[in-house]
């Protein structure tokens, strides 16, 4: 907006002060203000030789649970620090200049007593197939949880009385290494099996791991048929698929003699930057879609009895595994037969947890006028109330790891996977973590090779009469992430399609927040998902697999 008709010197400050002003954060970084210092050590007897990785200091008030099992989105405060090489003895500091969350400066910490404790991230060398090297956390079968992750080095917690402004050096020593995680046994319903990849350890250039964890029916073991598939897809876990084993309702009805008989599947496939790899390729994460469709899936073929056609291999998943379930189906339309897709992440990147990537220029506020602007609100409550902006997601998921190494951030997840390989062989960040700044070069590269909605856009004559009654979507109106808003773009766009004109399948939970999947739940989903087979199986086709019908 311009105040001056005129091309004057004011004029023009009019309008360059509040562009300058987009720049800066809305949160202040780290003023360096915090006198206190903790130096964290590694003991010889704990981890010999020299160490790369990163050390968090965590505090709480209470101790019910250690800190570092305390920690989340708006969890315990932490701050966190990088270090490079560092040998057993030598102290890691971490003090007032390094960035926190929820706290971004550790000045602002209260004085009075807290329940301190230091946890160590280990990183591993990866020499890249692409020729870069990165040092990142090598996932040990926890999915990307580095305060639960098998080697990482964490202290006792102590409760001390700590006054950030004060100059004092408190010491603590990473005496305790995490477990390997012991995995049930498997029974006559639950069932699992893992392997190397070989097109992930050839990318990495260190063994990577896929897996999969299979609900079996009742009567399998004594049975000869085959059984329809429903690839459940979603962030890791080992746990039986839809809560077998801890959920007796759903237990009950799965044994029941009137359920439709079918096999359940959830997948594996942590990166070394996430707990899941949204089953496509990627530069930054190599070749997971390859790995899932060559690799993964032949190897469930080729295990247990299925029926290996198109009409008999459905898709589902909520959030991460909304996504991935239609991505799926979109992009495999010939060799999947339906998907169910519960709350998808952002379908079109118009908004990415409130960024615009296409139209804002900063992702951490929308600039309403030339002079107001207001933060973007990344997450809220189902009556509106604000829960987290994307600032404090974005510096969130920077504490937790720089570089997208934060392990379980949303943001970093999508940037690893969406995005372009930067120069130093990290990802090539689609805003500045610090600043918000979005890069639209970047954000182009989402566009061109990974937003549902644009492919289908650029590719309906094609894909579209091989996706006629397949798709399947389940949501909230009141999303907590806003992952409505995206969603309701693909609806809007799909009722305007031609030759053929396929609208989808959309069901909006009113009121609902994240993450919806419809009425009946998962047994009315399952139940759907064995109705569909029915009416899609090819003519003459028997189906044992239900014997109702």
């Amino acid at each position: 907006m311009t105040l001056l008709r005129s091309g004057g010197l004011l004029s023009a400050l009019v309008i360059a002060l509040p562009l300058a002003a987009q720049r800066a954060p809305l949160l202040d970084w780290p003023s360096g203000k915090a006198k206190v210092r903790f130096e964290i050590t590694i003991p010889a007897a704990v981890r010999a030789g020299a160490t790369t990785g990163r050390a968090y200091v965590l505090f709480s008030r209470i101790n019910d649970r250690e800190p570092r099992l305390q920690v989340g989105r708006v969890g315990a405060p932490m701050f966190g620090r990088d270090f490079t090489a560092v040998v057993a003895g030598r102290p890691i500091l971490v003090d007032g200049t390094d960035l926190g969350t929820p706290v971004a400066d550790m000045a602002d910490i209260p004085a009075g007593e807290y329940w301190v404790q230091a946890v160590v991230n280990v990183y591993s060398e990866f020499k890249r197939a692409d020729g870069h090297t990165v040092w990142m956390h090598d996932d040990q079968w926890e999915g990307q949880a580095w305060n639960r992750s098998p080697g990482n080095l964490y202290s006792e917690p102590q409760k001390l009385r700590v006054d950030p402004l004060a100059a004092s050096t408190v010491k603590l020593s990473v005496t305790k290494v995490i477990p390997p995680i012991a995995l049930p046994a498997d029974n006559e319903y639950v069932q699992r099996f893992k392997f190397e990849s070989p097109s992930l350890t050839k990318f990495w250039g260190r063994p990577i791991y896929v897996g999969a964890t299979i609900l079996l029916p009742k009567g399998y073991a004594t049975s000869t048929i085959s059984y329809p598939v429903n690839h459940i897809q979603g962030h890791f876990s080992t746990a039986a698929p839809y809560g077998f084993e801890r959920d007796s309702v759903f237990r009950n009805w799965w044994l029941a003699d009137g359920t439709p008989r079918m096999i359940a599947v959830t997948f594996q496939h942590p990166t070394p930057y996430f707990d899941d790899s949204y089953a496509v390729n990627s530069v930054n994460s190599g070749p997971y879609g390859d790995a899932f469709m060559n690799e993964l899936i032949p190897e469930l073929e080729k295990r247990y009895r299925v029926i290996k056609e198109p009409w008999a291999r459905w898709l589902s998943g909520g959030s991460t595994g909304g996504w991935e379930s239609l991505a799926l189906q979109v992009w495999h339309p010939d060799f999947f037969g339906g998907t169910w897709s519960y709350c998808p992440d952002p379908v079109t990147f118009t908004d990415v947890e409130g960024m615009n990537l296409y139209k804002d220029d900063n992702g951490y506020f929308k600039q309403v006028t030339d002079w107001h602007r207001t933060p973007t609100i990344n997450s809220r409550e189902i009556n509106g109330e604000v829960r987290q902006t994307a600032q404090q997601r974005a510096w969130m998921e920077l504490v937790n790891g720089t570089k997208g190494r934060s392990g379980t951030g949303q943001l970093d997840v999508w940037s690893s996977t969406f995005g372009p390989l930067g120069a130093d062989g990290y990802f090539k960040p689609v805003f500045d973590p610090r600043t918000g700044v979005i890069d639209r070069t970047v954000a182009q590269y989402w566009k061109d090779n990974y937003d549902i909605l644009e492919y289908l856009k650029r590719s309906w004559p094609t894909v579209g009469p091989k996706l006629v009654d397949k798709v399947h979507i389940y949501i909230g109106d009141m999303d907590n992430f806003h992952l409505d808003r995206a969603t309701r773009e693909l609806e809007a766009w799909m009722k305007t399609t031609a030759n053929p004109h396929y609208e989808g399948y959309f069901v909006w939970g009113d009121q609902r927040g994240h993450c919806y999947s419809g009425p009946g739940g998962n047994i009315g989903r399952l139940m759907d998902m064995a109705e569909y087979g029915l009416r899609h199986k090819p003519d003459g086709t028997t189906t044992p697999w239900w014997r109702n019908y």
